[in-house]
């Protein structure tokens, strides 16, 4: 064979390579998403009541209302810093990740337990002491951040200790509220991995159609 034969065919079937895992098998991997899979392919979105997109599945928010499920801290207040008035540097060095702190930091410390604020002479509030005071038995996961600070779920304990004070904000039954919490716990990959989860965003939006 002649050398200008060897290099078309290797010209060739580059071309038909590059239009097979380029362009056919990406949108192949599209299409197939968008039909089999249409809530997972756009991110997983959720909407409420009135049809406006409010959050994603996979991505936890801030909840800090009694009228609301909390969710688990977050080290990056879940990317909701403003880029322009990030005077925490949140947004720095990524929009996830977590504080890295030992458990003898005093930094993590003083969030837990709460510290001496000199110039007004009082102390402040601890996350722990925070959630006692609301009634709530503080959880691991309602203190500790999770490894990406992005986290959307809580374990189911978490949540059942957070159903006398919403219960109590929203006058309505605390049965009700198990009730909620077992329709939104997702149960264990293939039933064998990891733990079960209550997702939060999903929690409060069935929440927020309970009348009380």
């Amino acid at each position: 064979m002649s050398f200008a034969r060897e290099a078309s065919r290797a010209v060739r079937s580059t071309l038909v390579l590059w239009v097979i895992g380029a362009i056919i098998y990406p949108f192949a991997m599209i299409a197939i998403g968008q039909i089999v899979f249409p809530f997972q392919a756009n991110g997983s979105l959720l909407k409420n009541s009135t049809g406006q997109v409010v959050g994603s599945a996979l991505i936890g928010q801030p909840f800090s209302s009694d009228r609301y499920f909390n969710s688990r801290p977050s080290t990056t207040s879940y990317s909701t810093a403003d880029p322009k008035k990030d005077d925490a540097g949140v947004l720095k060095t990524g929009v996830s990740g977590a504080s890295n702190l030992a458990p003898s930091n005093p930094a993590l410390l003083e969030r837990i337990k709460g510290k001496d604020d000199p110039e007004k002479s009082k102390k402040v509030e601890g996350d722990f002491t925070r959630l006692k005071t609301a009634g709530v038995q503080p959880t691991g996961d309602l203190v500790y951040t999770s490894g990406s600070s992005l986290d959307p779920h809580i374990t189911p304990e978490a949540a059942i200790a957070q159903i006398a004070r919403v219960a109590k904000a929203r006058g309505v039954q605390p049965n009700q509220l198990e009730t909620l919490i077992a329709q939104n716990t997702d149960g264990r990959f293939l039933g064998i991995f990891g733990e079960p989860g209550v997702n939060v965003l999903n929690l409060n939006l069935a929440l927020d159609k309970i009348k009380g």
